[in-house]
């Protein structure tokens, strides 16, 4: 598990970015953090896996500093940085300088990855577009079957098969004794994928929740219902999305890219309905 306590971090010494941030993160859960630009949720990821130390607060990963870097706990994560680079060698070379600093890693499975992908096994490294090296990258993350993975923008740079099949793929490679955080601004790309959302917003984390606790108190609908007042509603391509007090227990599905618009708007009353 995953658990922050009150941690501290700044970049600059005038202006915090986290004071006071508490979070825990639990296994068998696939999280979506979401958040504005700017609002930390690249900086967030670094911190838990182990690239940025906290100023104050504890932060453990399974009782681990991730800032002391211990290779008990380094062999068991994965981060995939939006701004990720790759070296100039072919795949299997790749493969063959890396894998190694993952003791569970499965030559196979990140094979067949990226035959899903249509990447092919021997192609050199620089030859790929932006969109085949992600896709390697991701192979590589998934096949390492590490405990905690990280994906910073993981569709950014793949086309829309490319993306179903991303999607695909997770499901498919995710195990109970996983956590999968995935930060994003491509909400709709992954909210059938989500098991839970963080909402970071100003340093702060404004919800972290299961799906189905959201569902279970707020009530998505694409058409007015007559006597009842709208949290908030939208207007989307496909229609206009209203959210509801969830009074009677009726099922419906979250629409997370206007859930999460709620959550600016209307975070105090939507809070305080989500944890009645």
């Amino acid at each position: 598990m995953i658990k922050l306590d009150k941690v501290q971090f700044a970049y600059n010494k005038k202006k915090p970015l986290f004071d006071n941030l508490s979070l825990e993160i639990k296994k068998n859960k696939i999280y979506g953090l979401l958040g504005r630009n700017g609002m930390g949720k690249s900086t967030l990821m670094k911190l838990i896996a182990g690239f940025l130390p906290t100023h104050a607060g504890t932060l453990l990963v399974d009782k681990h500093t991730p800032s002391n870097r211990g290779v008990g706990l380094m062999e068991n994560i994965f981060f995939l940085n939006e701004d990720f680079e790759l070296p100039n060698v072919r795949i299997p070379d790749y493969i063959a300088a890396y894998a190694g600093f993952y003791p569970r890693f499965d030559e196979n499975t990140f094979y067949s990855i990226l035959k899903e992908f249509e990447v092919g096994a021997e192609e050199q490294i620089a030859s790929l577009s932006f969109g085949q090296k992600k896709k390697v990258i991701i192979a590589f993350g998934l096949a390492t079957n590490v405990s905690y993975i990280f994906f910073d923008e993981p569709t950014n740079g793949l086309d829309i098969p490319s993306k179903s099949q991303f999607r695909k793929l997770l499901a498919k490679h995710f195990t109970e004794d996983q956590s999968i955080i995935i930060s994003t601004h491509q909400i709709r790309d992954l909210s059938n994928l989500l098991d839970a959302v963080i909402i970071i917003d100003k340093g702060v984390i404004t919800l972290s929740k299961d799906i189905t606790e959201i569902e279970n108190k707020v009530l998505f609908s694409n058409y007015s219902i007559a006597n009842k007042t709208s949290i908030y509603s939208e207007v989307l391509p496909g229609g206009t999305v209203h959210l509801y007090p969830n009074e009677e227990g009726e099922d419906s599905q979250i629409e997370i890219e206007s859930f999460f618009n709620a959550m600016l708007q209307e975070a105090d009353s939507l809070t305080k309905l989500i944890n009645s």
